[in-house]
């Protein structure tokens, strides 16, 4: 057998009280594709770099094969001493490494090389840092969030381009495609500990939650043993006449083991505060256009927004996503087309830059606004410490400046601030950036309960899917096409050169042939977009069969063929049209009931 390219060993490490790495035991094997999961601040990203040898534990042993290269991936790299991206990226090749790959991947990823490292943008700064960990060709990349900030086209070539190396790789993310494209095994960051199995993530959430089904029932059983045994103590026959030393001894152990258990951290509580009902009509869009210079943003792009609709707005980086959704908005006027707000309008916004954060300010402030120990939450005051431990913050971190809290904290504060104001709109630009698999499974609830509009821009492909009823894409030349369903209903509807270019983009199997996408993980339920089919398919089922009653009833004129051809010809291909409709539409609404009932059943 191989040795193994890196090795930890019995890993420790505190910083405070609890320990947030206690005997780890992590192993990466030649070629081996490893996700890292874990509940943000569980130690994933600290571990990743204890891995790449920037961290030195409390205790435990890290081995690397002699001559086996490591490039690490970090969420926040660092520019300092770089004139521009490409010196940057060819810093970190190695001596035998060609130069032509730095200047290559950074074509690749959209970059001319030339730009200053000091004024990138958060897309820009994080595709020259995958330049640079991809140029060398290392035996193992360990990436931390490579998919932040980057557009769906860039992470769908990354897809490719990771899936075709040969090279290991420890992967950390969020983004459940990603992980369900690339992974062949899975490394559970839990309580300090690692739990690890041979098997992708698709499978992960199915198996994490048998494994926590089976530590609830061992502490139900080592509770109902520890109160027998003091039973025993109190009342027994023998208990009475002299104690037992070594049972007492033995309740005492079980006592112990019961006060050293650390349980699962708790789900956020995710709750809009909504505010009355909008006008059924909330936004009307018609022929609205934008151009900066020679360029046109938008151009011609007409929408009705109804109460209850989900919207996502996808595309690559700089075609215009925030402009159109700032004019949808009112934000910003158009450069010709009208916008029309609808009644009682109250829009509440969520900012992927985290822009209006202090740094130096505290978490009580940034949530208080610096106005006492209350914040108003759909205009009632709610403690600041309650509405922390809503968001999963303790209330040691009161006092926390916002510049040490980890992208996931900083994710579910901004998640926090915008909740709290009353909306029956919400806007929401990149909502699952940094945020855990769990906090974004009560965000996709949240969202799916809320009564109000949602209007999001997402890069995450999974969760537009489980969301959203309609995404609207760039066509080029300003030109926006607004499609019915997720992220994939609209991939399936732009065609077949869409397909095949995603075909290309798709991980490589280990024979060299294209992958098929991984199922989308976790445990089976309706998402909102199938929740809400559900419900309105019926109503459009009467409204077919009333077309197809209306045109029939046309056709049921004898003398019409003879009296108007074109008006016989128009009835009959409205009537075929309504048929063929009817058909699809009972078909998919057959399907999601016996869906609902399975699942219902399970």
């Amino acid at each position: 057998m191989a040795p193994p390219l890196v090795q930890l060993k019995d890993i420790a490490l505190t910083f405070g009280g609890t320990p947030l790495l206690s005997g780890v035991e992590l192993t990466v094997s030649e070629s081996q594709r490893l996700c890292l999961i874990g509940r943000n601040g569980s130690g994933k990203s600290t571990l990743l770099k204890i891995a790449a040898g920037l961290v030195a534990p409390d205790s435990g042993s890290r081995f690397v094969q002699p001559g086996a290269t490591v490039r690490y991936l970090p969420q926040e790299p660092d520019f300092a001493g770089f004139e521009t991206t490409l010196a940057y990226v060819e810093a970190g090749l190695g001596p035998g490494d060609d130069p032509y790959q730095a200047r290559y991947l950074v074509e690749q990823l959209g970059l001319t090389g030339e730009e200053d490292p000091a004024h990138l943008s958060g897309g820009e700064s994080r595709r020259a840092a995958l330049a640079r960990v991809l140029a060398p060709s290392p035996d193992i990349l360990l990436l931390d969030e490579p998919t932040n900030h980057l557009d769906l086209t860039t992470i769908e070539w990354l897809e490719g381009e990771l899936g075709a190396r040969r090279g290991a790789l420890v992967l950390i993310s969020h983004d459940r495609r990603f992980l369900s494209n690339l992974s062949r095994s899975t490394a559970w960051l839990d309580r300090g500990k690692i739990r690890q199995i041979d098997r992708g993530f698709a499978k992960f959430e199915e198996w994490r939650d048998e494994v926590l089904a089976e530590e609830e029932r061992d502490q139900h059983k080592l509770d109902r043993k520890i109160v027998a045994e003091e039973h025993w103590l109190r009342y027994g026959v023998s208990g009475r006449r002299k104690r037992n030393v070594k049972r007492l001894a033995g309740l005492h152990e079980l006592r112990q083991q019961r006060r050293d258990y650390r349980g699962t951290a708790g789900s956020a509580t995710l709750a809009a505060a909504e505010a009355d009902k909008s006008g059924k009509l909330v936004i009307e869009a018609k022929g609205i256009s934008k151009r900066y210079g020679e360029r046109t943003i938008v151009d011609g792009f007409s929408i009705r927004i109804q109460r209850g609709d989900r919207i996502g707005i996808v595309g690559p980086n700089g075609a215009g996503k925030t402009t159109l959704i700032n004019m949808l908005t009112g934000a910003d006027t158009p450069g010709s087309g009208t916008i029309r707000l609808g009644a009682n309008i109250e829009m509440a916004t969520l900012d992927q830059h985290r822009e209006s954060l202090d740094p130096k300010s505290t978490l009580t402030e940034a949530l208080t606004g610096g106005r006492g120990d209350h914040v108003m939450v759909g205009g009632k005051p709610k403690h600041v410490v309650s509405y922390m431990k809503d968001f999963l913050f303790a209330q040691e971190q009161m006092r926390t400046p916002l510049e040490v809290l980890s992208g996931g904290e900083r994710g579910r504060l901004m998640l926090a601030r915008a909740l709290a104001k009353p909306s029956n709109l919400l806007v929401l630009d990149e909502p699952t950036n940094d945020l855990d698999l769990e906090t974004l499974d009560v965000l996709e609830d949240m969202l799916g309960d809320y009564e109000g509009t949602v209007i999001l821009i997402s890069h995450d492909r999974d969760f537009l899917d489980r969301v959203v009823t309609s995404v609207i894409v760039p066509e080029g030349n300003g030109r926006w096409i607004e499609y019915a369903g997720g992220y994939s209903d609209m991939l399936a509807q732009r065609g077949d050169d869409l397909k095949r270019e995603a075909a290309k983009s798709a991980p490589v199997s280990e024979a060299g042939h294209s992958a098929k996408p991984a199922p989308v993980p976790g445990k089976r339920r309706l998402s909102f977009n199938e929740k809400h089919a559900l419900e309105t398919l019926p109503k459009s089922i009467d409204k077919l069969q009333a077309e197809m009653a209306k045109q029939q009833r046309r056709l049921d004129d004898p003398d019409l063929y003879a009296r108007d051809r074109a008006a016989f010809d128009q009835a009959s291909a409205a009537l075929a049209r309504a048929q063929a409709e009817l058909q699809q539409a009972e078909d998919r609404w057959l399907e999601l009931e016996m869906l609902r009932e399975e699942i219902e059943q399970a």
